[in-house]
């Protein structure tokens, strides 16, 4: 097993991401202050005491096989060294076909009711949140709704279907796109709660504040590590691209994808998930996923519900504790508030006894980068207090 000779905030964050705890959870481990896992993060560079690197130490070895073969292979892309790759030649950049799922969520309060009372009802997700749906009308998505959910939250999502010569030209498609989606569902926004309302609706169009993307790799020349690496890069594309100039995203070379594919590159804060041939990668601003054509593969539809409820969910938890940060008491519906809340946290967070191996360890992956756990507790006790 490799060893860590220094310990710095970075390795323990990537300690932290490959068991796929949250930040309390792994300081529970530890047996230290979540806080203190906080920090490691926000600042990777700092060197851990001797008496921590220890209790580190302990803790890889306690971890699993395969926890301790994603640490060590994505303690070398940390490092900026190579990552073993299967066979004699090296995998290549190709041409693939995806089908891009978008979710931009924002909350919008009271200003749901009217939209929600007009949306068809949809079955609960993962998270149990009632929800309705209405078309988006997207004008050139493969399909587009609008998810309206009962607390305030509103989830778009843009399904699109696309084929590209290169990741990086998926990359460069995916950045530009940030510009007008955002302000697109805005203002579809808007003008259904004008359509729907008998009044004029007050405030600000509800603009939401990012976009998150996953995507199913269908067609593709990739075996092995070469598809691990094709994964890795759907999943966090912004390596591939330069974003100084958010008007005029641009590739950052000819040479940096292949040789990404050549290393065998996989980001350190990134957890594979999946099983057999059936793939997937989580990350904070993405998941990419490759299905296993068996009936007994994880789908891409339970990944996305899963994904509509996580968004939907850090929406109204950045809500809550936006206000919190501007000085205000958050006032919720009483019905909407902190048990709401723990409800949903349960939900998201427990293994159902029909869930499939593949289904828990995607579930997993998604809430450990996306920190959605911690996010629920801190609204959750924030409510408590404001709102008993």
């Amino acid at each position: 097993m490799i060893a860590v000779e220094n310990w710095t905030g970075e390795e323990a964050t990537l300690l932290r991401s490959v068991m796929r705890d949250s930040v309390r959870d792994f300081a529970g481990r530890l047996g230290i202050d979540p806080r203190t896992v906080s920090k490691w993060k926000q600042n990777p560079r700092r060197v851990c005491r001797p008496a921590m690197a220890q209790v580190l130490d302990l803790t890889l070895r306690q971890c699993t096989p395969e926890e301790q073969e994603a640490f060590r292979v994505r303690l070398a892309a940390l490092r900026g060294e190579p990552a073993p790759v299967a066979g004699n030649v090296p995998a290549r950049p190709a041409a693939c076909t995806v089908v891009s799922h978008k979710f931009l969520p924002v909350y919008i309060g009271e200003r749901s009711a009217s939209l929600f009372a007009a949306a068809a009802p949809r079955a609960t997700g993962p998270g149990g949140l009632e929800r309705r749906v209405l078309p988006a009308g997207h004008r050139s998505a493969h399909a587009s709704t609008l998810h309206i959910y009962a607390c305030g939250v509103a989830v778009a999502h843009l399904e699109e279907h696309k084929h590209v010569n290169s990741i990086t030209e998926l990359a460069v498609w995916r950045y530009r796109t940030y510009l007008r989606e955002p302000k697109w569902v805005g203002e579809r926004l808007s003008l259904l709660m004008a359509q729907h309302s008998q009044g004029p609706v007050a405030g600000p169009s509800p603009v939401p504040q990012y976009m998150l993307s996953a995507y199913e790799l269908r067609e593709h020349a990739w075996e092995d590590a070469g598809l691990d690496t094709a994964l890795q890069l759907l999943t966090t594309p912004s390596v591939l691209v330069d974003r100084q100039n958010p008007a005029h995203v641009v590739p950052l070379g000819t040479g940096v994808e292949d040789a990404k594919f050549r290393e065998g590159w996989a980001h350190p804060e990134a957890v594979p998930f999946g099983g057999g041939v059936s793939r997937g990668v989580a990350g904070w601003s993405g998941v990419s996923y490759h299905p296993q054509s068996d009936e007994r593969a994880l789908t891409m539809q339970q990944i996305i519900a899963l994904e509509l409820d996580v968004q939907a969910l850090w929406a109204l938890s950045a809500y809550v504790l936006h206000m919190i940060e501007d000085g205000h008491d958050p006032v919720m519906p009483g019905e909407y508030s902190w048990r709401y809340l723990r409800s949903a946290f349960f939900r998201l967070t427990t293994a159902r006894p029909t869930e499939s191996a593949q289904h828990r360890m995607m579930r997993e992956a998604i809430l450990a980068t996306s920190e959605l756990p911690d996010r629920l507790r801190a609204a959750q006790d924030v409510l408590r207090d404001t709102n008993p």
